[in-house]
């Protein structure tokens, strides 16, 4: 087969070329012209071969006609697509409206499932009353809701730790180290995963100044055999794993740090820190109802320049530990924090302390701790 007349045409070669750019001409002309007798003699002729079986297939249309059609394909399933895409978000629409608005630049139809406060700078200085009330109840999607910690920052990142300085004699670098340690007790008492759980806090211990051996010998002996008075749960944030299951992965924290001269003519240095934890908690076994224990702890480390006062190296030296507990069964006397739901409410009355709003950080907390008595909380 081929694109020019057969050998038995009686169109010449020339005549074949003429006609096609005739036909192309005409056909890109906007207005029909009157064939001339020399076309209608070639027609005349073209229509007798075709007759006769001596034209090429598909010579009426050729390859432009083809490659015209075959973008107009293309059109036809990109618009397909768009149908499609079109019929799901009109049904998006009808079953969700919120989430079609969340599309939209600016929309205020968040889902739902995802918490849409910005979180909160750090705490530079103490707070002047409590954070506003936070509409919502916890669930296990969103722990937190109803909660200020909602906005808060989440695990040991935190705990952020303030420029070292010089202070009353002890060096910076010493400074810093004090700072770095007193993090890291801090995390693993309040933070550390197998601790929560109800294991030894064996790293916080560690970080202790042995020289302090009568405050560490007293904190072993709670952890061996916890009492009312003894109870390691005002040092150390742990829950029984046979009753509680945390629910989900993070811990809300809030707090500071802050370096401040110590006691004396020079020498030393007292660093504060002051930090509430937010755990998310269910009974054991997938429970369903979701509270929220919340622990405040104020702890006052010594910092000594170690050429007037002995100390080792690599550890801290606690001068004070104070904390208080939200929502506890309070004065167990077990080791472990009990957090209470609703039916344990059901079965016995709330304390009949004082009331007391566990996120309020503007309150004072030195010397909270075991002779706390057992208040009410406006809120978990």
């Amino acid at each position: 087969m081929t694109d020019k007349p057969s050998e038995g045409s009686s169109i010449s070669d020339e005549e074949w070329e003429k006609f096609v750019r005739d036909a192309e001409r005409d056909g890109a002309s906007a207005a029909p012209k009157e064939p001339s007798a020399r076309a209608r003699m070639v027609t005349e002729r073209l229509r007798r071969q075709e007759a006769r079986g001596e034209l090429p297939a598909g010579w009426r249309t050729g390859p432009a006609w083809q490659e015209t059609n075959g973008r107009s394909a293309r059109r036809r399933k990109v618009w397909s697509v768009l149908g499609v895409l079109l019929a799901v978000a009109v049904a998006v629409i009808a079953l969700k409206p919120s989430a079609a608005l969340s599309w939209l630049p600016g929309g205020s139809g968040a889902d739902p499932d995802t918490p849409s406060a910005s979180p909160l700078e750090g705490e530079t200085t103490r707070p002047s009353g409590a954070p506003a009330d936070v509409a919502g109840q916890p669930t296990r999607k969103q722990p937190f809701a109803g909660s200020p910690a909602e906005r808060w920052a989440t695990g040991a990142d935190a705990i952020e730790l303030p420029k070292a300085k010089a202070v009353s004699g002890v060096s910076a670098a010493r400074i810093e180290n004090a700072l770095r340690l007193t993090k890291k007790f801090l995390v693993a008492a309040n933070l550390d995963r197998d601790v929560l759980y109800g294991a030894e806090p064996k790293e916080a211990l560690a970080l202790l100044d042995p020289l302090s051996k009568k405050y560490v010998d007293r904190l072993r002996a709670g952890l061996r055999r916890p009492t009312v008075e003894n109870d390691p749960k005002w040092n150390f944030t742990r829950f029984d794993p046979d009753e509680i299951e945390l629910v989900g992965t993070e811990v809300r924290v809030r707090g500071r740090m802050t370096v401040e001269p110590g006691e004396g003519k020079g020498g030393r240095a007292l660093i504060r820190a002051d930090y509430t934890f937010v755990y998310p908690v269910a009974k054991a076994g997938g429970g369903e109802e979701v509270t929220r224990t919340i622990v405040r702890r104020a702890v006052q480390v010594d910092v000594v320049d170690p050429v007037k006062y002995q100390a080792t190296e690599g550890r801290i030296w606690l001068l004070d530990l104070s904390s208080e507990i939200g929502n506890d069964a309070c004065r167990q006397g077990d080791g472990f924090i009990h957090p209470r739901f609703q039916a344990d409410l059901y079965a016995s009355p709330e304390p009949s302390g004082e009331v007391v709003d566990p996120y309020d950080r503007s309150r004072g907390l030195d010397g909270a701790g075991t002779d706390s008595e057992c208040g009410t909380l406006s809120r978990t």
